[in-house]
């Protein structure tokens, strides 16, 4: 026999059925609105968050945009700068070459100059004196040292300043190098969209980097770098001016002191020529004075030897008349005359004796005086002879050195050219 099955556990009333019925009807129709509320919600914070995430992203971009700009314009600026600074490196680089070229010229001066005294120390006796040549020398000597000395300090500020450029410019161009990576960088992210490849997440990119600087800071430090860089290029232009007006100074003052050396020393050799030809004129008239002294002597020496004979034969009268006999043996006018005779001529032969005593003193004199002239002349002719050295020698100061050729060598030799004869004796009496 069919039995009944019935399902096990709780059962409802058709009121708990319409009960759950309204109330899943109404829990939707709440969730439906909660929904809807939601979801209008949604749309407004989408359209919200995504103008706003618009805004931002325009906004950065436009940050990004002027802040390349602003890079840029220094990077300009620094570019200019460094281009100036360059310039001024080349130039300040030119004139310190043309300082120490202007420093080596002046050893040629010197040495032409310490040459010349050197040559002037030969002179001999009376002519070794402190004249005008030697007091000129020694000023060039001195005018040439301190203009050795002021472009040698005058160098040694360009090189100083040259130095302070180059780290002027490397400041410049490190500062340059980073505006360049920066520039760079902000290209990049410029560039960059939501589409781009090479996007991801970062870990904590909003933090703060070690060593980031505030704007101020950033754009003082540029602005540090363009005026010390300026500041230094100033320097260097008015060190420029200066040194050009040193080597302009020292080149004027050289060339006066040159022309006042060679003036003098021009002048000395006038004096010279006239010394010697006084000598030469003086050693002449001697000679001729001491050929008459020594014919003026000749005869007196003669006139001497026949008063002498006179005498003897004054003395042999006497002496031969004193054996006449007895009476004939008296004082007449013969004795009287002859006693005269023998005083006369012993006064007479005195009196030359005397005389060419004094002749023979005077020659002497002469003599001396001859030895000392053409001494002195033997003087004046090695002075003339080192003075047209030292003019020779002063010809290295305007001749171009592949153009020089001494007219007097070393050794007191010449070279093949046609003398004067005036120099020629001056070179035999030397």
């Amino acid at each position: 026999m069919a039995t009944l099955s019935v399902k096990p556990g709780q059962r409802f009333t058709l009121r708990d059925w319409h009960t759950n019925s309204e109330l899943i009807s109404v829990n939707a129709e709440r969730q439906r609105s909660a929904s809807h509320c939601i979801r209008q919600e949604a749309r407004v914070l989408r359209n919200e968050t995504n103008n706003q995430t618009k805004w931002d992203e325009h906004d950065n971009q436009t940050r990004l945009a002027e802040r390349i700009n602003s890079v840029n314009r220094w990077k300009e600026t620094l570019d200019k700068c460094l281009a100036d600074i360059d310039a001024e490196i080349d130039a300040l680089a030119k004139v310190k070459e043309a300082a120490e070229h202007a420093l080596q010229a002046k050893n040629l001066p010197l040495d032409v100059a310490i040459e010349c005294l050197t040559l002037r120390e030969s002179r001999r006796a009376i002519d070794v004196v402190r004249d005008p040549v030697e007091e000129e020398l020694h000023k060039e000597v001195e005018a040439i040292e301190k203009a050795k000395r002021d472009l040698q300090q005058r160098t040694n500020e360009a090189f100083e300043q040259l130095c302070l450029l180059q780290e002027a410019r490397q400041q410049l161009n490190f500062d340059h190098r980073g505006k360049m990576e920066a520039l760079e960088i902000d290209r990049v992210c410029l560039s960059l969209n939501v589409n781009s490849p090479n996007i991801s997440f970062k870990v904590n990119p909003t933090r703060v980097p070690d060593g980031s600087t505030a704007l101020q800071d950033w754009d003082d430090y540029s602005q540090r770098n363009k005026d010390h860089a300026e500041a230094e290029m100033k320097a260097s232009n008015e060190l420029r001016e200066a040194i050009a007006l040193t080597i302009a100074r020292t080149n004027n003052e050289l060339e006066a002191q040159r022309v006042a050396t060679e003036f003098a020393l021009r002048k000395r050799i006038r004096d010279l020529e006239k010394a010697y030809d006084e000598l030469k004129w003086q050693e002449k008239n001697t000679l001729e004075e001491i050929a008459e002294m020594e014919e003026d002597i000749r005869r007196l020496e003669d006139d001497l030897r026949r008063k002498m004979q006179d005498l003897k034969l004054a003395h042999t009268r006497l002496e031969t008349r004193t054996y006449r006999p007895n009476v004939e043996l008296c004082r007449d006018q013969v004795q009287y005359g002859l006693t005269d005779e023998v005083q006369q001529l012993e006064g007479t032969i005195s009196a030359l004796k005397q005389k060419l005593a004094q002749a023979q003193d005077a020659l002497d004199a002469l003599y001396k005086q001859l030895y000392r002239i053409q001494t002195d002349v033997g003087y004046k002719a090695n002075s003339l002879v080192l003075e047209n050295k030292c003019i020779d020698s002063r010809r290295k100061l305007t001749v171009p050195a592949e153009k020089f050729v001494p007219e007097v060598d070393t050794f007191n030799r010449t070279t093949n050219r046609t003398l004067s004869p005036l120099k020629s004796r001056q070179l035999e009496l030397a």
